[in-house]
């Protein structure tokens, strides 16, 4: 009976590492698209107010926590990076619905992450209980042990 409690705590201990190790990974991605979607989300509201800027300056972040106050030449044409090294010109409006589309792909796929997440994290917490049980159990049956020896 001792090694068949072992060995499930075993199995039970392995699953409970794998899960923590993919909810681990998909917090991050859901982090990253997070951030991919708020920084598209910026360019939008960026793009917009450039289109709606008679002066059409903005800040432009250097580093460092510096920023220039700049003019933009053309703040009708944007350049586009699809990934891959791949830049197309677009429209400045063209520019904004394509940022849009990506949002919503990216909050598609947060809110299927997210899903999955939540779903991982009931399984390891299955896991989690059923070897709570068992180490209640197994305290349970050493108490008695130890009575039964000393009464």
């Amino acid at each position: 009976m001792v090694n068949k409690v072992e060995r499930e705590v075993q199995v039970l201990q392995h699953y409970l590492n794998e899960y923590g190790q993919q909810i681990e990974m998909l917090s991050q991605q859901l982090q990253m698209i997070e951030s991919g979607r708020a920084e598209a989300a910026a360019a939008v509201e960026t793009l917009a107010a450039l289109v709606a800027s008679p002066e059409g300056t903005v800040l432009l972040p250097v580093g460092g926590g510096a920023s220039l106050r700049v003019k933009v030449l053309d703040a009708d044409q944007v350049l586009l990076n699809l990934g891959a090294e791949v830049v197309i010109e677009r429209q400045n409006s063209e520019a904004r619905e394509f940022l849009e589309d990506r949002m919503t792909e990216m909050e598609a796929s947060s809110k299927r992450l997210a899903e999955t997440l939540g779903k991982l994290q009931g399984q390891a917490n299955e896991v989690a209980q059923r070897l709570d049980q068992i180490y209640r159990m197994v305290q349970q049956q050493q108490g008695q042990a130890s009575a039964t020896r000393t009464g």
